[in-house]
């Protein structure tokens, strides 16, 4: 039986992609159904924004289709181009092009049927996605790190267009002299300290970020500098527990006392949009102990590590948050992972861009 499951779904897939082209190319016979117009997604800033952190209320969306992400990442390329090097020819690859390929029309290009419809879509991305195990069903965990991989993707394309802006030289690295800060982290003294009194974008930051020591950041380090969150490097990691006991220290003991834990960082831990009630006073100490592993009464910058990444949320987590949603939303029989039918049915549910129905108006699936 088990050699057959993949001959199986191959022809299950098979099957429903025939089905489902017979219906449309016979749109006479189709029932009507309210057309749903997709926007790509404009947010985007062309320079770093202030660090995120939980609770913060900020939207993050990740495009579950690549044909998404590359129109919405063209588009942000022609745009930074045009406001970076004005003067410059076009990249390669972002020269005049026929119609929706110039991506700059592209509204009109996902909003019409003849060039792209999400129930294809769906249809072609389904194997791509159900890989671990494969066997005709999404499971969160899949999901998740579908939508892990378009993240990365999409943070990595960023972070390659930024170190164009940044690498002034152009020797493939970043001094800590070539980075410009972002004028929200303030400036940097004689001394290379920010006297903002946080440590964002300063020469800690730099240095925890500057893996093998060098005085220069690679491409993956300059990644891991601009998104710490989803680093790996331990150093990195525990810089931004530094960070966080530095901005939080209230008395400047170089330590969080536990009213410092609850009234600056809890709500965060808890992913909690306003400041904690004093409900919230007991499971708070609890936390607090737990965290307290030298059981001295306070938090250093090492006893903040289980928690960090609650505070500051990385790719991973978003992915799973959005893969969550989507199943929750999909998953009719309440199995806990999605048919093939189950995405066929609720295809825009897999688009994190803002649509609409005729009778509606505007609104987000993920906002």
């Amino acid at each position: 039986m088990a050699m057959a499951k993949p001959s199986f779904l191959l022809l299950l897939y098979l099957t429903i992609a025939v089905v489902v082209v017979l219906l449309l190319s016979a749109p006479a016979t189709r029932p009507y159904r309210s057309h749903r117009r997709l926007k790509l997604r404009s947010s985007f800033s062309f320079s770093p924004s202030p660090p995120a952190t939980a609770g913060s209320g900020a939207a993050h969306t990740i495009p579950f289709d690549p044909i998404i992400s590359e129109i919405e990442l063209r588009r942000e390329d022609r745009e930074w181009e045009r406001a970076h090097y004005p003067e410059e020819k076009p990249a390669p690859g972002m020269e005049s092009a026929p119609e929706w390929k110039e991506f700059g029309n592209a509204e009109d290009y996902i909003n019409d049927e003849d060039h792209f419809n999400v129930t294809s879509r769906i249809l072609l991305l389904f194997p791509k996605v159900d890989v671990a195990p494969t066997d005709g069903f999404i499971t969160p965990e899949e999901l998740a790190a579908w939508n892990l991989v378009q993240a990365q993707n999409d943070v990595m394309h960023r972070t390659k267009r930024d170190m164009k802006l940044h690498d002034k030289n152009r020797d493939g690295f970043v001094s800590f002299d070539e980075y410009e800060r972002p004028s929200w982290a303030g400036r940097i003294d004689d001394n290379d300290s920010a006297n903002d009194g946080v440590g964002w974008w300063n020469k800690d930051h730099f240095n925890a970020s500057d893996i093998d020591g060098d005085g220069l950041l690679n491409l993956t380090e300059f990644n891991d500098f601009l998104h710490p969150s989803d680093s790996a490097n331990p150093k990195l990691i525990y810089w931004l527990c530094e960070e966080e006991v530095r901005a939080r220290d209230k008395d400047n003991d170089g330590k969080l006392n536990f009213q410092e834990f609850f009234n600056e960082l809890f709500n965060l831990v808890q992913n909690h949009h306003e400041a904690p009630h004093e409900s919230e006073e007991a499971p708070a100490k609890k936390l607090f102990s737990d965290l307290d592993q030298d059981k001295d009464g306070f938090l250093s910058a090492a006893e903040l590590k289980p928690v960090i990444m609650n505070i500051h949320p990385s790719e991973h987590q978003y992915a799973k948050q959005q893969a969550d949603y989507m199943i929750s939303q999909a998953d009719h029989d309440k199995d806990g992972r999605l048919s093939l039918s189950e995405m066929l049915e609720n295809p825009y549910i897999f688009y994190n861009a803002i649509f609409s129905e005729d009778d509606y108006g505007f609104h987000d699936e993920f906002r």
